[in-house]
This record gives structure tokens, sequence and C-alpha cells, in this order.
């Protein structure tokens, strides 16, 4: 297993990836890769600049013309390529993403399997791209519309799922025929760079990406998108960044998508499976260590059921097993930092505080590592921090409630929309809760919504626009609409 992991670290590029070469940072900075689990230093990276983030923009526009007009074949055959290529390096991919930012082996080869399911999906929906011809109503004219490349992107990633959130914006920028500047998250370089030489691989051209490894956001993003040669921007981060983001762009009206934070509702009605819920709460809460936007965050029961969920819950999120993601059997890791782990403990601290109760924690290593242990508390308060917070961490706060107006008041409580999840075995309560709820995304007796096949994105403030399923090339697709007189048509 050393050999393993020395070999990945080894072999995963260190240099920023501009034109089509690997290169250093212009002013020669680099910054260091830390190892979640052990707190130990895995690398350093090219830790790019304001010149390095021009010359990729330049890259960027300067391929778009020449990209814009390969053919749809040529550029679903690459994807599909690099679909295989993942495939193919499922074992050593997952390892990099484990070290980088701590998830358990299994859980990460899961995602690159999630990863390359874009790169598949995209690649289909790149010989998709319609368009189509018709008359006014008035018989004088036709109506040509044809679809076009939104033109050069910046993809901004986040680190909870580093690889995967890069193909959901890469494989549609490339099926559409947009070039792209991709900064990914500091704590996570290394999967951007692993996964930006399997496209060079795959036969990407030159220019197409371009990626920028920094620690320098606000130098290599917002002179970018201030310059006007950047026409979309597409970001995954919190609501705070997303807003700062979408002020930049206002200056050259740059397209964006953004999918932003997450509050879930979790609904448990008094006539649902509880082995299902209990299922779907793990699954929903407990994926990657809870730091996910999609993190049910806010566990609504019916009261009558309440305290045996909870228990229910307590002795599966006890049993886990925590450690370093890389050993046997281990199946939540590390969080991805001291302030992440921080911010856990207090949120805890005042939900205690406020009158909740520890029904059982689970046991995490201390010696070294940012490590928490899965957490269960019931009789929250509704006034606690963790529940107008992103908890992003293994621990589920149980409420009660007595009907479903006040479920469904509680769960719309929040600036937020992304997604919720309603257990009940009533289908008309089932269909009439989703339609109530404030959310973009609805997990129906499931804990899982996440799928490439389905439009992913949220209302209110947790983003806009989709990625994923069929929509998501819209998102990097403009309409170009033509009219041409009808020769020789007499009108009546």
């Amino acid at each position: 297993m050393a050999d393993i992991k020395t070999d990945v670290i080894t072999n995963v590029p260190r240099h920023l990836f501009i034109a089509g070469q690997w290169v250093p940072a212009a002013d020669g900075r680099t910054f260091g890769v830390e190892n979640p689990a052990t707190e130990t230093q895995l690398c350093e990276v090219a830790d790019g600049g304001a010149a390095d983030s021009a010359r990729a923009v330049e890259a960027a526009v300067a391929a778009q013309e020449s990209w814009a007009r390969t053919a749809p074949r040529a550029r679903s055959e690459i994807l599909r390529r690099a679909y295989e290529l993942l495939m193919e390096r499922t074992d050593e991919l997952a390892m990099l993403m484990t070290l980088e930012m701590g998830k358990p082996l299994a859980e990460a080869r899961g995602e690159v399997a999630y990863a390359a399911e874009f790169f598949r999906w995209f690649s289909e929906e790149a010989v998709r791209i319609d368009g189509g011809m018709t008359a006014t109503p008035d018989g004088r004219n036709r109506i040509m519309v044809m679809r076009q490349p939104v033109g050069p992107c910046m993809l901004i990633t986040p680190w909870n799922f580093p690889l995967a959130m890069g193909t959901r914006k890469i494989g549609p920028a490339v099926a559409a025929g947009c070039t792209m500047v991709l900064k990914p998250a500091p704590q996570t370089p290394l999967s951007s760079l692993a996964l930006a030489r399997i496209l060079q691989e795959a036969g990407l051209p030159d220019g197409v990406l371009n990626v920028v490894t920094t620690t320098r956001a606000q130098e290599v993003v917002e002179p970018a998108l201030r310059g006007g040669r950047i026409r979309k921007l597409s970001f995954t981060g919190s609501t705070a960044v997303g807003r700062l983001l979408l002020a930049q762009c206002a200056d050259t009206v740059i397209r964006t998508s953004m999918e932003l934070g997450g509050n879930a509702p979790f609904i448990v009605f008094e006539d649902a499976d509880l082995d299902v819920a209990v299922e779907g709460a793990m699954v929903a809460k407990m994926r990657n260590m809870g730091e996910a936007c999609t993190a049910a965050n806010r566990l609504f029961v019916h009261r009558s059921v309440a305290d045996e969920f909870a228990k229910r819950l307590a002795t599966r999120m006890a049993a886990l097993s925590v450690g370093p993601g890389t050993r046997d059997g281990v199946q939540v890791g590390p969080l991805i930092d001291a302030a992440s782990k921080q911010k856990v403990v207090s949120l805890v601290e005042d939900a205690v505080a406020k009158g909740a109760k520890v029904v059982a924690a689970g046991v995490a290593p201390q010696d070294a590592g940012h490590f928490y242990p899965p957490t269960v508390l019931a009789q929250v308060s509704t006034d606690s921090d963790m529940l107008t917070t992103e908890i992003f961490g293994p621990v589920a706060p149980v409420i009660a409630f007595d009907g479903e107006d006040e479920a469904v008041r509680l769960a719309n409580d929040t600036e937020w929309g992304l997604v919720g999840y309603v257990f009940t075995q009533d289908v008309d309560r089932a269909l009439d809760i989703s339609e109530r709820l404030e959310v973009g995304m609805v997990g129906l007796n499931t804990g899982l919504v996440s799928n490439p096949a389905a439009p992913f994105g949220g209302v209110k403030q947790s983003g806009l626009g989709r990625e994923g399923g069929r929509v998501g090339i819209e998102e990097f697709l403009e309409y170009k609409y033509i009219a041409t007189p009808v020769r020789g048509r007499s009108v009546s």
C-alpha cells in the first residue's frame, strides 16, 4: 500500500497546464498539499498568480474558434476516450483522492465511476445539439435557429468532490465546443491535474483546457472575469463566494451557473418505513463524511417516531469505523482541515448548550488528523446554530414535528433550497410535500439524488442553472436566430 501511495503522488503533474504545456508559476511560487488524515504534506504544486491567469485565458481565447468548429463526433470521441481512461485508472485516482481529501477508498472509487459517467453522458449529448427551421406566421420569412458554444469559460471547483465536480463542468463544456480555464480548490489540486493529463491523453487539443492551481484565488479569478474575454462562469462552492463572483461577472455580463450552499431538510413522517428512512439518512448524512452540499442537515421526524428513529440512527452511526481512508474497513475519513473540524465542534457545543442531547457518538482517532466522530443529537432546539449553517460534518440533528404544515414550514425556513428528502408510504402525501418544498431536487424515500443523467441544482440562494442531465449542456450553448425571406411566396 505504501508503494501505491508513493507512486500516485510521484506520477501526478505538479505544474500549471496552459496551452497544452506543463509550466511552473510565472513567479516560481508553490504551495503544499496536505493529507488531512495525517496532517503531513504530500507534495508541492505550482501556485499560479495573475500572470498565469492571463496566460491561461489567452490560451483559451486563442483555441476557441478552431475548437468550436470541431465536429461534434470528434468532441464526443475525446470524451468517450477520457471516460475509458478514468475507468482504467480507478484505483490510482481513488488513492490520489483519498490522500488529498480524506474520503475512504471505497467511496473514492465510487466517485471515480460517478465522475467518469459525466464524460460518457456528455459524449452522447455532443452529437445531439439541435436547431431548427420554421416559417413565420405570416409566411414571409423563415426562422432558422442554431446552437453555438457560449465561448471561453472559467470553471471553479470545490474540494469535497474534486474529480466529479471537474468532469461535471468539463464534460458539457467540451461537448458544446467551449474552451476552459479550470481553477480547482487549493486543498485538492492533484485530482484536477491528473484529470487534465487524462484529457490530454484522450486527444483534447492544446488550449482547450487550461488548469491554474492557486492559493491566490482573487488574483487569478477577478481579473479574468472583469477582462471581458471569459464569457461563462461555472462555480461550485459557498453562497458567500458565489455572491462575490456574481458581482464580478456583472461588469461584462458573463453568463453564470452556480451550485452553492445547501441546508437540506430530511423529513420522516409517522407512516414511513423506519428501516428505509434510517438507511436513507445514513446515505444522505454520511456520504463524504457529511461534507456534501446535498447532506441531510436538518432531520425533521414526526414526534411519534422521533425517539425510535434517533435510537436506530445512533446505533448505525456509532458503529461506523473512523480512521485514515487508506485503511481497509474504514467508513469515515477525516474532515478536510482543522478549521472545518473546529466549525463542527462549535456547532455541536452550541446545540448542546441549547438543550440538545447526544444520543450516541462514534470513536475517532485522537493522535493526528482532522477526525470527528459520527454523532446523533436529539431534542435539538430550533434556535441552534447548526440549523441555519451547513454542518459539513458527520453530525445528525433530529428535530421533532407534529404535522405536515409544521414540517414544511420548518423545512422551508432557510435561505437555501438545494435538495430535500421525504420519507412516507402515502403516495398523495409524498407528491404534495415534494411540490411544497422550496428545493430544486427531492429524494423521495431515498437518500441519494445525484446522477449524471439528472438535472442537478437548486433554488433560492442555492444557485443558478443546472448541471447534468439533458439540460446540462444548455448552460454552455447560446441560441442564434437567423431570419431570411421566403423567395417568390405570395401572401394573401
